[in-house]
């Protein structure tokens, strides 16, 4: 409820007429991203068998997009609050758009790492613009929060119409129409948006200081690549030089921060308990979460043999899962606590994920559908109720760095998980042995012994296809345990971090 004492002018706002026809615009950009996100795993058995990558290049074409997002979404997210978020929005959306149409048209494993990297340029641009003029249009705490709920199972929503539409595609088309689908959704996103959408941006925010977008953009890079490199090939001189020249330029960045009298990221929000345990519960969600995700896909079809579309379709109760729990999720932590609802959603994937260590190749979909939708149902809950936390955490002002703050931790934990848990899957199935005449390429990827089994005799093809399956499968439920461990240390950290913090309950705004 608004509360009669605030300003006519605060009571303005929080009646602005469209304000929830301009947040369906704004959840158009989420669903372009979060449907980019998810049909890129439905289509990497296909992309292995056109591009033929090496392992490490799946992996990249995999992690690069996060990469390239986690090093600027703080950088896109200042520029936001100086230049105005709806034209950085409007102006990403279009370049995500016509990027799309450069991944779909790739033709070598390099050139497909390239147009991920641009995607990840445009797409830095839209989640902290899309949060923070949520913050902007919805004054009124419990208004936001429901906005907040809306914009997360949108999301949510967004990785199951992927898989689905893609796995249709996919049996219809060649790999590269499921980033095509980007086009309809940019066009309308673009054409509602210069009408629907309200212009915000931070009054007197000061220059847009270059040499920290690079030192941001340089440390993010640095540190994930080494992390990547040593978690897959093990420590050499290079990888520890970029995780050193990472580290460096990210101490660099905070140390300017603290000395510019207007910073790209002021670093005095992380001193707020509440914005710093959201952050790390989501970093530590999504890591435990996004390797085993990129891999579930190929799983599906390359393991149990499911056609895409049903691929596709198996995957729909985690989506179902978070769109319900993101929709309620703010009422619950109203209810009974912040701390309680977000550290018990993570403890939920936690043991949904320990129940994937059991898979083998012939595992029934009453597991497996169960377990995506206790994961979906505990990241609904989650991650809904700590976006609410951040934006609530800060003046609205503030509001693009805060959301580039969430959304870096979102970023950066996929690009970890990827090449963490990602490696673990590739590092146990290179061991397998195949009988004699296998070839290299069936040892970089599962995609590739498919595609080796065509051109082998039937027997030995058969023989080594089931040590690869065998082999993967282990790998993945290897990763399914640590990623069941980080989860369940997330909850424990939520608990302990989130003590005391409220969502705020209506009437006039703290800021």
């Amino acid at each position: 409820m608004t509360s009669t004492l605030q300003p006519a002018s605060t009571t303005e706002v929080v009646n602005r007429p469209g304000r929830w026809l301009a947040l369906g615009v704004l959840v158009l950009a989420v669903l372009l991203v979060a449907v980019d996100a998810t049909v890129l795993g439905l289509a990497t058995p296909y992309i292995s068998e056109d591009l033929k990558p090496s392992g490490t290049q799946l992996l990249w074409i995999g992690d690069v997009y996060s990469f390239v997002i986690a090093g600027l979404l703080v950088s896109m997210g200042s520029l936001g609050d100086r230049i105005g978020r709806k034209r950085i929005l409007l102006v990403g959306a279009t370049a995500f758009g016509a990027i799309s149409v450069f991944n779909a048209y790739a033709t070598t494993p390099e050139m497909m790492i390239v147009a991920r990297a641009l995607l990840g340029v445009a797409g830095a641009t839209l989640m902290p613009a899309t949060l923070a003029l949520i913050r902007n249009l919805f004054h009124d705490p419990r208004e936001r929060s429901l906005a907040v709920g809306i914009w997360g199972a949108t999301a949510s929503a967004g990785t199951a119409v992927g898989p689905i539409v893609g796995g249709f595609l996919l049996e219809h088309f060649w790999w590269g129409s499921v980033f095509l689908i980007n086009l309809p959704v940019m066009a309308v996103l673009v054409l509602v948006g210069i009408k629907m959408l309200p212009e915000s941006r931070t009054a007197n925010p000061g220059p847009w200081d270059l040499v920290s977008v690079v030192l941001s953009l340089v440390g993010m890079i640095g540190v994930v690549y080494a992390i990547k490199e040593a978690a897959t090939h093990g420590f050499a001189w290079t990888t520890l030089a970029a995780g050193l020249l990472g580290a460096a330029a990210l101490y660099g960045f905070v140390r300017r921060q603290l000395s510019l009298p207007t910073p790209l990221l002021d670093m005095r929000l992380f001193r707020n308990r509440g914005l710093s345990g959201a952050v790390l519960a989501d970093l530590l969600t999504i890591l435990g979460l996004s390797g085993l995700v990129f891999f579930l896909s190929q799983y599906l079809q390359l393991v149990q043999g499911r056609r895409p579309l049903e691929a596709g379709l198996a995957e729909l109760p985690a989506a179902i899962g978070a769109v319900v729990a993101g929709l309620v999720a703010g009422r619950a932590a109203r209810r009974f606590s912040v701390r309680s609802v977000v550290s018990g959603g993570l403890a939920a994937i936690g043991l949904a994920l320990a129940a994937l260590t059991v898979l083998d190749q012939s595992t029934g979909y009453p597991l497996l559908g169960t377990a995506l939708l206790v994961v979906g149902v505990g990241a609904g809950f989650s991650f809904t109720v700590t976006a609410d936390v951040i934006l609530s955490s800060v003046p609205k002002e503030q509001a693009g760095s805060a959301s580039a703050v969430s959304e870096t931790a979102y970023e950066l934990g996929a690009a970890l998980g990827i090449a963490a848990l990602g490696s673990i899957v590739t590092g146990v199935y290179r061991d397998f042995t195949g009988p004699a005449g296998t070839p290299a390429a069936a040892h970089e990827s599962l995609g590739g012994a498919v595609e080796a089994a065509a051109h082998m005799p039937a027997h030995s093809a058969g023989t080594m296809l089931d040590a690869a399956r065998t082999s993967f499968v282990d790998g993945l439920a290897l990763a399914a345990g640590v990623g069941a461990t980080v989860l369940l240390a997330a909850a424990v950290a939520a608990w302990f971090l989130l003590r005391g913090q409220k969502l705020e309950d209506g009437g006039p705004e703290h800021t």
